[in-house]
């Protein structure tokens, strides 16, 4: 049982180690990056003290604790989804706003180019 818990406990501290890595290297956004060092916690203290969600298990009612685990996960990820959609949506919207201005600006500088070439043209006839 010991070397269960200090291998879990191991790829929990590893996990931080990097995450922290990622968001240094900037591979990871820093907001992101601090949910999955707080999974990483969760799992480092879930492996050293295993004992802890058979505790919380039983305080919530759960009689097979690792339900309780697969539940949370779940739950977790579902979060995690639904927060991943919300910046995916929120992204999409301001890159559609950023085209529409882009299409504008385009538009108004090829109305300037065209009254350029309006009065050039005049210009040279007299």
């Amino acid at each position: 049982m010991a070397s269960l818990q200090a291998t879990t406990g191991l790829m929990g501290i590893g996990l931080a180690v990097l995450i922290l890595y990622l968001i240094r290297r900037d591979h990871l956004y820093l907001m992101h990056g601090l949910f999955w060092v707080l999974v990483a916690a969760a799992v480092a203290l879930l492996g050293a003290w295993p004992g802890l969600i058979d505790r919380l298990a039983a305080l919530v009612g759960f009689a097979y604790p690792p339900s309780l685990l697969l539940l949370l996960a779940c739950i977790v990820l579902l979060i995690k989804a639904l927060y991943a959609d919300m910046v995916n949506t929120r992204i999409e919207r301001d890159v559609r706003r950023l085209n529409q201005r882009l299409a504008l600006l385009e538009a108004d500088v090829e109305s300037v180019r065209h009254a350029a070439a309006e009065s050039s043209t005049s210009s040279q006839a007299l």
